[in-house]
């Protein structure tokens, strides 16, 4: 997507591989400190064949692990500076509502993480959050601060700044080689281009592009299924666009999460989707038939006959999208350990996007060597034992 007045050219100062929300929000940090930065994209723009398709994703305050808690205020300052620079609206403030067993874990993590000690019973959640019902003896938590991020457009935003800083983006053009060295080579389906640094932030793709590297990430690609849900009287289950999003924790029958956005994409259609998904290669994700059984799906409609009364309990449409996990759901940020001049950030594991603009923070810190501004001791490679090999 270069534009017209760009010159074709070969070296710059950073290559960045990667056009999701994560590789832009990286390329953008690094135009804003005038480095004259690549960044490759290896499918036409726009496209759903990733992780940050789509209209809508959670942005929290709530986790239970303190360190990402404490990287959000950044996260959300971040993303306002963000709107700033484009006259965009990219958040829209919802509330959302924590619920699980009571004195379970990770809730109470959460709880704590906010500084709030208010726990809402069915009745206070009923006047939150109308059309759900909390099961007998279950709780909920609010976070306040939480809301929707209006996806695709925060995308196409934080690429709009980047091009603006003199960045240049080139989509259709799959990377075939890396070739490493004190200045890295890029080899795509288009062109050769080369630089003193590069940054790789493929998703689901990343696995294949780091073991040419001599690199074998732990990296899991699953398929998810996003599924949208019909009220039964529209207007009845209270699902409006400015409803509570809100997450599960700790139930029996849906261990990895259930989460539900308010009716934005699809007037009268609440998103609501297991945090889950089936293993798959991001080549042949599409592929898979239609007849195949979704597991998934059978968690969903029991969940929302017990919980959203108000609505079908068969989805009325149903999306696709990639999670890239890694085995304990935490980032990867770090620098090649063989290759200092080479930083990797994979693994968002499905909770990446909201914390999109500090990951790219971090990214371009580590690429200039600079000190990171957070934390990055549960980001590290080494965490995982014998990743190194053969190149």
């Amino acid at each position: 997507m270069a534009a017209p007045s760009q010159p074709q050219k070969s070296t710059y100062d950073v290559i960045v591989i990667g056009a999701g929300i994560q590789g832009s929000f990286t390329a953008y940090h690094l135009a804003q400190r005038h480095k004259d930065t690549l960044l490759l994209e290896q499918f036409l723009l726009p496209h759903s064949r990733g992780s940050s398709h789509g209209q809508s994703r959670i942005i929290r305050s709530a986790y239970a692990q303190e360190y990402y808690s404490r990287m959000m205020p950044d996260s959300f300052h971040l993303w306002q500076q963000l709107e700033a620079e484009t006259g965009t609206t990219l958040y829209r403030q919802t509330g959302l509502v924590l619920l699980g067993p009571p004195g379970e874990p990770e809730l109470e993590a959460c709880r704590k993480n906010l500084g709030v000690d208010e726990v809402l019973d069915a009745t206070a959640l009923a006047q939150r959050l109308p059309g759900f019902r909390l099961q007998p003896g279950q709780v909920a938590v609010l976070d306040s601060t939480a809301g929707v991020l209006f996806a695709d457009r925060a995308l196409r935003a934080v690429q709009e700044v980047f091009r603006r800083h003199g960045g240049t983006l080139r989509d259709g053009e799959k990377v075939l080689r890396i070739e490493p060295g004190a200045t890295v080579t890029v080899t795509t389906s288009s062109g050769v281009y080369k630089a003193p640094r590069l940054i790789i932030t493929a998703g689901a793709w990343t696995g294949a592009l780091v073991e040419q590297l001599g690199l074998r990430l732990p990296l899991q690609p699953l398929r998810i299924d996003v599924c949208y849900w019909r009220e039964k009287q529209p207007g009845s289950a209270g699902l409006g666009s400015v409803s509570p999003c809100f997450l599960t924790l700790g139930l029996s029958q849906a261990p990895h999460g259930i989460y539900g956005l308010p009716s934005i994409e699809y007037p009268g259609l609440m998103k609501v989707c297991h945090h889950h998904g089936s293993p798959t290669d991001p080549e042949k994700r599409d592929q898979a038939p239609s007849s195949a059984p979704r597991p998934d799906i059978a968690v969903l409609s029991s969940f929302i006959s017990s919980y959203l009364p108000g609505l079908e309990t068969q989805p009325a449409v149903m999306e696709t999208c990639l999670y890239t996990n890694t085995p304990d759901e935490d980032f990867i940020l770090d620098r090649h350990p063989k290759f200092s001049n080479i930083v990797i950030g994979a693994g968002f594991s499905g909770h990446g996007f909201k914390l999109a603009p500090v990951v790219g923070k971090l990214l371009c810190e580590l690429s200039l060597g600079e000190e990171p501004s957070h934390d990055m001791a549960h980001f590290a490679i080494t965490r995982f034992p014998n990743v190194l090999g053969a190149a």
